[in-house]
């Protein structure tokens, strides 16, 4: 049985910095420069490890299995799988910009988390949520809000409902707690993830996906926000949601989610007592739990988040499942699948989703044990 280099995953799980190398100069050097140093000489680098030919063959399978699936489906569809303990990567357009959706929740909830790490945030310090609080979609937390008038909680109580219940309002008010959009974006930046946008909330990001402004009066009846996008003429919709889909403001690739997440589970993110809190919470997700979670063999556990976009004339931009899967043995896969825009049945893209997570757990089994 193979030994896991790594703390299990309920100590410490997740993935190094998914930032890009620095770019390098692309010119050569001058003649003149070459002169003034003859000391300076370029550097060999290092070649890399030699595989296994076992393990060289598993990943070409998986490779080619990934491809398969997502040629198989057809769409806008990005496909990435990190291998935790290493860091080797493969995947399928993993570097296309893709709507997130909810995925996005993950970073509002990371940046909840590096405060605390910080000594900025206290986790159980009282929050009031108030009528003028309330988003749109999916948001459990108003029907408490509405009925009492406000709704006292605490930031560890709205990152449990964002990521498991994936409730908008929670993760809205969360979201200024830390600051808002920018500060997000600005731990982003400081923890070199690079390839993940991050948008200006659910109500300014959903309403213009919509065509629309938005107007609080929205969050108050679940059809609010349906009533007034059905009102918006269907030429001003069209363009609106195809301008969401060629540049979604909430954009990310795949392979940056994957190795985000892969950072996470090495413990590279977060202090270990944040790391443990945040993939405790992911591995308590109650929605989609037809999607990646449901192609996971006996004995595996999975740790994910959903994200699920607006429909329009058939087209649904954003249909997503990121997340880490375990096997019994203790290693650990970071995926990230994103449907970019598709017509699909679901069911259909449920299947491709746990296509991908049994074709990971076959590749676990074809590697040599350590």
């Amino acid at each position: 049985m193979r030994k896991l280099a790594l703390l299990p995953l309920a100590a410490v799980v997740l993935l190094s910095a998914c930032s890009s190398p620095d770019e390098q100069p692309t010119g050569e050097p001058s003649e003149a420069s070459a002169s003034a140093d003859p000391e300076v000489s370029e550097q060999t680098p290092e070649p890399p490890e030699p595989v296994a030919p076992q393990v060289a063959e598993a990943r070409d399978a998986l490779t080619q299995q990934v491809t398969s699936i997502a040629e198989d489906f057809g769409g806008t569809v990005g496909i990435a799988v990190v291998d935790v303990q290493d860091g080797w990567n493969t995947g399928f357009e993993e570097t296309a910009l893709l709507p997130q959706q909810s995925v996005s929740k993950l970073w509002v909830s990371l940046a909840a988390l590096e405060m605390v790490d910080r000594g900025e945030l206290d986790l159980d310090s009282t929050i009031v949520i108030r009528r003028e609080d309330l988003t749109l979609f999916h948001q459990p937390l108003r029907a408490e809000v509405l009925r009492a008038g406000v709704k006292f909680t605490d930031a560890a109580d709205l990152i449990e409902r964002a990521i498991t219940e994936s409730d908008n309002t929670a993760n809205d008010v969360l979201l200024w707690q830390v600051g808002g959009p920018d500060s997000v974006r600005e731990i982003l930046e400081s923890k070199g993830l690079d390839n993940i946008r991050f948008g200006p909330g659910e109500r300014a990001m959903q309403s213009g996906i919509a065509g629309l402004n938005w107007k609080q009066e929205y969050a108050y009846t679940r059809h609010g926000f349906y009533e007034a996008r059905d009102a918006i003429p269907d030429t001003l919709r069209k363009v609106a949601f195809q301008n969401y889909l060629d540049d979604p403001v909430d954009g990310a690739t795949p392979l940056a989610i994957a190795q985000a997440l892969a950072a996470l589970a090495r413990g590279e993110l977060l202090s270990e007592a944040s790391t443990q809190r945040f993939i405790a919470t992911l591995e308590r997700t109650k929605s989609g739990p037809r999607r990646l979670k449901a192609g996971a063999p006996d004995g595996w556990t999975v740790a994910h988040k959903t994200g699920t976009g607006q429909i329009y004339d058939g087209r649904q931009a954003g249909y997503n499942d990121v997340g880490l899967v375990t096997s019994p043995d203790g290693r650990t896969y970071a995926i990230a699948i994103m449907i970019g825009e598709t017509r699909r049945p679901v069911p259909a893209r449920m299947d491709m989703m746990q296509s991908v997570t049994r074709a990971v757990a076959q590749f676990d089994r074809a590697l040599p044990d350590s």
